[in-house]
């Protein structure tokens, strides 16, 4: 056999399916110890031990670690550089992956079934659908899930850097401040409303429900809440965004409406992704160190690797405002 052999060849030469193949060179339960014998013989004769799986089955380990992402999308990105910059000076490769349904609530769980044990020896997943996992291989979670997890954390102040957007737009004159809300199941997105709400209240201004609008991270439902919101006869003269491609979505409804930014319109977002400062005009905002982020669950993941406990499990880093040109005095 002249080119590379494949597990279909593996399987062909035994007599067996793939699926048993794969069983047996991964030492998983449901294959006799017979055919196991003859798989292994038949990658030894065929030469499969050269592939990744067959390394897996000899020394238990593919040193390849998994980032899951829901879509490659620019937050994911910067975290997926974070992570490799981490892993730069260890053995181990990096795998990302984005699920075919990666909006649907588990599919953390079928991706890491696909992957765990065969492809990967570790999984950092971002923004997860699901509190835990229960997969075969080390995890952490960057930018969890809301609810108790015993998986590890990172993420960054949501909280915090709320009350510094929301406080923000207040001290350039704005009372009333309309919010954008992202993911309702993500911890993140819970505390970043919170933090609006609480900026209000400290500055003695209500919380309009007809402010607050759902947007979900998807473009089509940021358009929607925000085309709502900026119709309104008493429309605000603010708005702060749970993230910046959100908030990138509400200018350009707002320039579709004929309103002015900053003069006519405030706003602002959360992320400070690359497209935030090349904007015209550049969007203000609250920046989390993405990049740290995926270091950081990158170097935690690899000392749970090694089967030792990590300083902290769940760790959260600092964010900061950076105010641009989409945010103005009140006129």
């Amino acid at each position: 056999m002249t080119r590379r052999p494949t597990i279909t060849d593996v399987a062909k030469a035994a007599g067996v399916s793939v699926a048993t193949v794969s069983k047996a060179v991964n030492g998983r339960y449901g294959v006799a110890s017979e055919t196991v014998d003859r798989v292994l013989a038949v990658v030894a004769e065929l030469g499969y031990e050269s592939s990744l799986i067959a390394s897996s089955m000899r020394s238990r380990t593919t040193g390849v670690i998994g980032v899951l992402v829901a879509d490659f999308e620019p937050f994911s990105a910067e975290i997926l550089k974070g992570v490799g910059q981490a892993l730069g000076d260890s053995r181990y490769d990096l795998l990302a992956y984005s699920g075919s349904h990666g909006t649907a609530e588990g599919w953390e769980r079928r991706s890491l079934s696909r992957l765990s044990g065969t492809l990967i020896d570790g999984a950092i997943m971002v923004t997860p659908t699901v509190v835990n996992v229960g997969a075969e291989v080390p995890l952490v979670a960057i930018d969890p899930h809301t609810g108790p997890a015993d998986l590890p954390t990172v993420e960054s102040d949501s909280y915090g850097g709320a009350l510094q957007a929301t406080r923000h737009l207040i001290e350039l004159g704005h009372t009333r401040i309309g919010f954008i809300a992202g993911r309702r199941d993500l911890r993140s997105s819970i505390a970043r409303d919170a933090g609006y709400r609480r900026a209000l209240t400290d500055a003695g201004l209500p919380v309009d429900p007809g402010l607050v609008g759902s947007g979900s991270y998807r473009q089509d439902a940021v358009r929607v809440a925000a085309l709502d919101m900026l119709r309104r006869k008493d429309r605000p003269t603010a708005i702060f965004a749970a993230n910046d491609i959100s908030a990138l979505e509400i200018v350009r409804v707002a320039d579709e409406l004929g309103l002015r930014i900053p003069r006519d319109l405030s706003v602002i977002g959360f992320d400070d992704v690359p497209e935030a400062s090349k904007a015209t005009p550049a969007l203000s905002t609250v920046q989390q160190p993405m990049q740290q982020l995926g270091a950081e669950a990158a170097r935690m993941l690899l000392t749970l690797m090694r089967g030792e406990t990590p300083p902290a499990t769940h760790v959260t880093l600092p964010t900061r405002l950076v105010a641009r040109e989409t945010t103005a005095p009140r006129v």
